[in-house]
């Protein structure tokens, strides 16, 4: 197909469906020609899906064809339910897909950090790194549990979701470099390891976990998922399958940006941990029995709820009233 020469051919027919899709009111042969001009523009947009997919050409139609059809489906309510599916189900199916990449880059980061909480305890040189002994003592004696608290819970709520929001965001906006979600993980697991190592040469680990447990279980596997998502788009773009390249970055992209809803909310609830539970008064069994039942919680939203959701032919992707639109063609 030569996209050029299709698009100069039907460029007037979907400007005109824009333009009756935009305005308020519709009569009766408006109306009309609004229903035949998104018949026909969907068998366009399928046509162009199938032969020579042009991303920018196809986002462009799918989003006049979903104004379009808000005109003939009357989807105020519609969009309503699908917002709340989406909500409960699309954004768990979206997570489901990524699943195993989240577990495998959980359990590396974790083993790393294990690895260089070791190596930075047992090799002087690596401590030494980090500071002189009084440093590392005051570090571990006051600073590390001091930054739960010196300032006040709202403001560091909300600066804790900010920062770790962007790094989720980078983590997925990125991830096709396939270096930078790796990048991070590897700085997130040499922190955790040399914080360890700095409480544990102090004999103070059991406050590691204690301050780290409540709100970092959650928090973690947060910014573990989005980085598995990032990857996860990388190895799409490379071993796209079935799909041509550019649809499956497409149907994956979608995906991702239903990952990037579901964490800004997930990050919302652990930042809320962290600035009004994890520094505060409370026992430290209830501290870590909150963070433990979020943690719970955020997984069992996705291999539960987005198995279920799979199952129900819900894939994470743009679905029911968002849908892009297709139509089949012949030949």
């Amino acid at each position: 197909m030569d996209i050029d020469s299709f698009q100069a051919v039907r460029e007037p027919r979907w400007n005109r469906l824009k333009e009756l899709a935009g305005a308020r009111r519709l009569n009766g042969a408006e109306a009309d020609e609004l229903t035949r001009l998104y018949q026909s523009t969907a068998g366009d947009l399928s046509a162009i899906r199938s032969a020579a997919p042009e991303p920018s050409l196809v986002t462009r139609l799918s989003m006049t064809l979903a104004t379009a059809r808000v005109w003939l489906t009357g989807a105020h309510q519609v969009s309503t339910h699908e917002l709340r599916r989406f909500a409960t189900y699309g954004i768990a199916a979206a997570m489901y897909r990524v699943r195993w990449w989240s577990v495998v880059v959980f359990a590396s980061v974790v083993v790393l950090g294990a690895i260089s909480a070791w190596w930075t305890l047992t090799h002087p040189d690596a401590l030494a790194l980090i500071g002189n002994s009084a440093d590392r003592a005051q570090i571990a004696e006051h600073e590390f549990a001091s930054y739960y608290t010196e300032y006040d819970s709202t403001s560091f709520a909300a600066t804790v979701w900010t920062n770790n929001g962007f790094i989720a965001f980078q983590c997925i906006a990125f991830g096709l470099t396939g270096i930078y979600p790796l990048i991070l993980m590897y700085n997130t697991s040499l922190q955790l390891g040399t914080a360890a190592a700095v409480m544990a040469e102090a004999n103070h680990l059991d406050v590691f976990f204690q301050l780290i447990i409540p709100h970092g279980l959650l928090e973690l596997s947060a910014v573990f998922v989005a980085a598995a998502t990032g990857l996860r788009l990388f190895w799409v773009m490379l071993s796209p399958g079935a799909r041509t390249r550019g649809q499956a970055l497409a149907e994956e992209g979608r995906a991702a940006f239903a990952v990037a809803i579901g964490l800004v909310v997930t990050l919302f609830v652990s930042g809320l941990i962290e600035g009004f539970i994890t520094g505060s008064s409370m026992p430290w069994t209830i501290k870590i029995a909150v963070g433990a039942v979020a943690f719970v919680a955020f997984w069992l939203y996705i291999f539960v709820i987005g198995r279920i959701a799979t199952q129900h032919g819900i894939t994470g992707d743009t679905d029911g009233d968002f849908a892009v639109a297709t139509a089949a063609t012949a030949g």
